[in-house]
């Protein structure tokens, strides 16, 4: 599979942990959203509402408002020739919009889970 999507200039998506289930749960068009935007990462463009998560390098953000709440995606397109979906999550925090510091520590310990795999491990 993975040969046949390299050879339509298309990059397999892995997804960490829990972040496939997780984005199944979001609103329809949430899910819509960000599976657009993930497909533009696959053939190697930026979506508009991709933007790179503060404090990462190589990691960007899908944000996606509906119904006043705000659901995020977190990916990295800097590991080989795959997209590592790390991290889906509805923001709940009303204080700014940052991410909260329980989130961020996910994303790293997934960012390092995607590092091993991509060593094969």
């Amino acid at each position: 599979m993975r040969e046949i999507e390299q050879e339509h200039g298309i990059r397999p998506i892995v997804w960490i942990r829990s972040s496939h289930n997780d984005l199944k749960k979001f609103p329809a068009d949430v899910q819509d959203e960000m599976g657009y935007a993930l497909y533009i990462a696959q053939i190697g463009d930026k979506h508009p509402k991709a933007k790179p998560l503060k404090g990462f390098s190589g990691v960007m953000e899908i944000r996606s408002n509906y119904a006043s709440n705000t659901y995020r995606a977190v990916y990295t397109t800097k590991i080989g020739d795959v997209i590592y979906v790390l991290h889906a999550f509805q923001k709940k925090s009303k204080r700014g919009i940052g991410t909260p510091r329980q989130e961020i520590a996910l994303i790293r310990r997934r960012l390092q889970r995607a590092q091993e795999l991509a060593q094969g491990g």
